[in-house]
């Protein structure tokens, strides 16, 4: 099933296989709000509600899977590349930063549309270049970014792709503020518990920036990668991570999972390895969701003492990169 809808106002494309059924919204950051497995009653992410629908329009990074470009914070909103100095908006003017990317509330296009016996795929464009200059002005490299939703009987496969159209080249991180949906399926909030693929935790200075410094885990955070941490009706979290793979049933897994004690039930949050860092944010521990937030590179890796290091990479001219992530319930 794939078909056009009215969201709130808002334009969307819903589409279902299988048991699973997921809400688009290309104009807000091409953001899957929705993904459900409508069988076991499972939410996999947080979705704004009609009354909530403002809130969204002006913060979609608390719902569904909102584009990073680029990931979190970069300081003061300058960083220098090849000679260039690239000066970014200050968005957020407690810490001084630039805070979460240009894409998350620009309108995409839906550029293909299909659906067949196994698969219902929806691709979303958006480009920039200096005749749409909300992002050329401040970054300017014409490119194109391409997220390409395939929703199978098995889960959800999100691909996102950019494409650098510029002649020069062009920096790029690449993150993904993912509220994940908890409870996801009725209970409370300590019937619950979150994995992640974590490494070393990464020291964050008072304007949440890393300081450089890499330290073991803390007995609390060394849960996410042993038998869970309770990430909701808690104390806040807001903390940077190194990956390295967990042990999920036998195999080893790059991503988040969310586990209801009582059920069984787990909702899956997969990457590839284009991933390097994870934030992970409650937003006060008191919401319905905690973010598990996948970044190509570390925060603030452009100002780093060695960039590369930290995941910073650029595009060649006429090049594309890609990363894939999935989202499924078992």
């Amino acid at each position: 099933m794939l078909h056009c809808v009215d969201y709130c106002g808002l334009q969307a494309v819903e589409f279902s296989k299988g048991d699973y059924t997921a809400l688009l919204i290309p104009e807000v950051g091409a953001n899957l709000i929705r993904l459900a497995d409508t069988r076991r009653g499972v939410e996999v992410l947080h979705t704004p509600t009609e009354e909530e629908i403002e809130i969204f329009r002006r913060r979609p990074q608390v719902y569904g899977l909102p584009i990073l470009f680029p990931p979190n914070r970069i300081a003061d909103g300058r960083f220098t590349f090849e000679g260039r100095t690239y000066r970014l908006p200050i968005t957020n003017e407690k810490e001084h930063n630039f805070h979460h990317g240009f894409l998350k509330s620009q309108p995409f296009q839906v550029s293909k549309a299909t659906e067949t016996e196994d698969e219902v795929m929806v691709e979303c464009r958006y480009y920039s270049n200096a005749g749409c200059d909300v992002i050329f002005r401040d970054f300017p490299h014409e490119f194109k970014c391409k997220i390409i939703f395939r929703l199978t009987s098995e889960g959800l496969e999100q691909e996102v792709v950019f494409t650098n159209r510029s002649q020069q080249r062009m920096p790029l991180g690449v993150g993904f503020h993912t509220p994940m949906r908890i409870p996801f399926a009725g209970g409370d909030d300590d019937d619950y518990v979150m994995r992640v693929a974590v490494g070393e935790q990464v020291e964050l200075d008072n304007r949440n920036l890393p300081t450089g410094r890499k330290l073991p885990l803390t007995e609390q955070f060394a849960r996410l990668r042993g038998k869970g941490l309770q990430v909701t009706n808690c104390d806040p979290i807001e903390a940077g991570f190194t990956l390295r793979e967990i042990d999920v049933d036998g195999h080893p897994y790059r991503g988040a999972v969310v586990e209801n004690l009582r059920t069984g039930v787990r909702t899956f949050y997969e990457v590839d390895d284009q991933t390097t860092y994870w934030t992970i944010w409650n937003n006060g521990g008191h919401m319905p969701y905690c973010c598990p937030e996948p970044q190509t590179w570390t925060t603030n890796a452009p100002n780093a003492a060695d960039p590369v290091a930290e995941g910073f990479k650029a595009v060649e001219p006429g090049q594309s990169w890609s990363a894939k992530y999935r989202l499924y319930v078992r």
